[in-house]
């Protein structure tokens, strides 16, 4: 079993910076994907990107944040990070962390283990 826990939200200024963290605790394997996701007051939630837990670094991103936003690991910290820039305000959201085998998905109902999610505002 993975548990994950996810901090670093908070309110921000359009065009600013913030970093999740996503603490990966438990029984984690190397064949794990780390996802990160976010829900819009009603809105439906909406895959941000992805990194593989171990080996191969690259990551996988939507195309709404790719250039502006960038995953990447600690392991030796068992960090996984969400670094946002030039945040506009319909990036305002809550963000979650989630744990998966499949590199490829990019479907909530893929992810198998969440965190419970840190809120980040982003003020116009």
């Amino acid at each position: 079993q993975v548990y994950l826990v996810e901090s670093g939200g908070g309110l921000v200024p359009a065009g600013g910076s913030l970093r999740l963290s996503c603490l990966v605790s438990g029984r984690t394997v190397s064949t794990h994907v780390i996802g990160w996701f976010r829900q819009a007051p009603g809105k439906e939630r909406e895959f941000v990107g992805s990194i593989r837990w171990s080996g191969d670094t690259t990551s996988n991103y939507a195309d709404s944040v790719k250039d502006r936003f960038n995953i990447y690991r600690e392991a030796a910290k068992k960090l996984v990070y969400l670094q946002m820039n030039s945040l506009k305000p319909e990036d305002t959201a809550v963000y979650y962390c989630a744990a998966t085998f499949n590199w490829y998905s990019t479907s909530e109902s893929t992810y198998n283990t969440w965190g419970r999610g840190t809120q980040v505002t982003v003020s116009s």
